[in-house]
């Protein structure tokens, strides 16, 4: 038997999984709206991850629910801190760096160099971090864990922007900070030499930096990379894997209203289509855009902002490509230190910036 939606699919073969008598009650149902509602016996990991992440992402899923915003803002802060802190720690072993904290033209940044040193053809080259953390946290190492393996696998020199946050800052201070940054690396560096990316909420200020950029008349980057995002809806990732993450993650779901109470706490009562905010829905804002890679999970709760992302980018006569890596969900290509999969996405992300940036 063939199904053409998965998430049928499951739902089906759980009511299978029961005795007879309890199937009817088993069975999905189908609201007015196309709202499919059933139980589900389990959702297995994919069968092609590897072992070493089966057994990490098990052992993650089985944590304590981490804590939300309601906990309050300093919880969700430190729990953050602390997770990233533990990721740097494993990926400076795989790739010792030295990491140098200093602040450009007001921003502070962690300027991160590999010491196996900068590889040849790279000496003129460098790479911007925007780091993840929904706009409220990440600050302390969300960069350095997403520079760190870039700049080791790569061999090259890459800029963490601590880029400030809401609810002390509210848009476009972001934006704003990774100018900053931008205009300072345009005086020693190239524009077609300077690549930009960011996961999550960096993915999203990576997409905004664009048209922030064309607004201030500056020459656009040679590449960059949206990653865990995309250039859609700010307030609510949207589409099936908003519907469905949760439950592959085993995370209680986040509701659009709650989604769109985090973004609007940097982005305030501001209307967020815009180009500045949400440059996807604007056709010759993304046809302006330099080559763009586009990288994902297929348990990733920004996969379908990711897809349509990929989607609006070529139809607008942009250069794109699109990553999607099978079992992973939300940053997990950086969140899983070592493994296959993460030096696998690594490999692929800086073969696509080696490719379009000028050396």
């Amino acid at each position: 038997m063939r199904f053409s939606n998965p998430l049928i699919a499951i739902m089906i073969v759980g009511a299978m999984a029961t005795p007879l008598s309890a199937q009817d009650s088993a069975r999905p149902t189908v609201d007015e709206d196309g709202t499919i509602r059933g139980s589900i016996a389990g959702v297995p990991m994919s069968s092609f991850l590897s072992e070493d992440i089966k057994a990490e992402f098990t052992r993650r899923l089985r944590m304590a629910k981490p804590p939300s915003l309601k906990d309050g803002l300093d919880a969700v802060r430190k729990r953050s801190d602390d997770m990233s802190k533990e990721q740097l720690d494993s990926w400076l072993k795989i790739y010792p760096s030295a990491i140098e904290e200093t602040m450009i033209d007001g921003v502070k940044t962690h300027i991160v160099t590999p010491a196996a040193g900068i590889a040849p053809g790279n000496e003129n080259r460098v790479m911007i971090n925007a780091h993840m953390g929904g706009f409220m946290f990440g600050s302390a190492y969300g960069g350095q864990v997403e520079a760190v393996p870039l700049a080791g696998r790569a061999g090259i020199k890459v800029i963490a922007v601590d880029y400030r946050l809401a609810p002390e800052h509210s848009f476009p201070a972001a934006s704003q900070d990774m100018e900053g940054v931008y205009r300072h690396v345009l005086k020693t560096t190239k524009p077609e030499n300077v690549g930009i990316y960011g996961c999550s909420a960096g993915g999203t200020l990576t997409a905004q930096v664009i048209p922030w950029f064309l607004e201030k008349d500056l020459p656009l980057p040679g590449a960059i990379g949206i990653f865990c995002s995309g250039a859609m809806g700010t307030f609510w990732f949207g589409g099936d894997s908003a519907s469905t993450s949760s439950l592959l993650n085993a995370t209680q779901p986040i509701s659009p209203e709650d989604s769109a109470a985090q973004s609007r706490t940097y982005f305030g009562d501001l209307d967020v289509n815009t180009p500045l905010i949400t440059p996807g829905l604007f056709p010759d804002t993304l046809a302006q855009f330099p080559p763009t890679l586009v990288v994902s999970g297929t348990r990733d709760i920004a996969m379908s902002n990711a897809l349509v992302t990929h989607t609006e980018l070529l139809k607008a006569g942009a250069e794109a490509e699109l990553f999607i890596q099978e079992g992973l969900g939300h940053g997990h290509f950086f969140l899983f230190p070592g493994t296959e999969e993460a030096m696998t996405a690594y490999s692929v992300i800086w073969n696509f910036f080696d490719r379009h940036l000028s050396n």
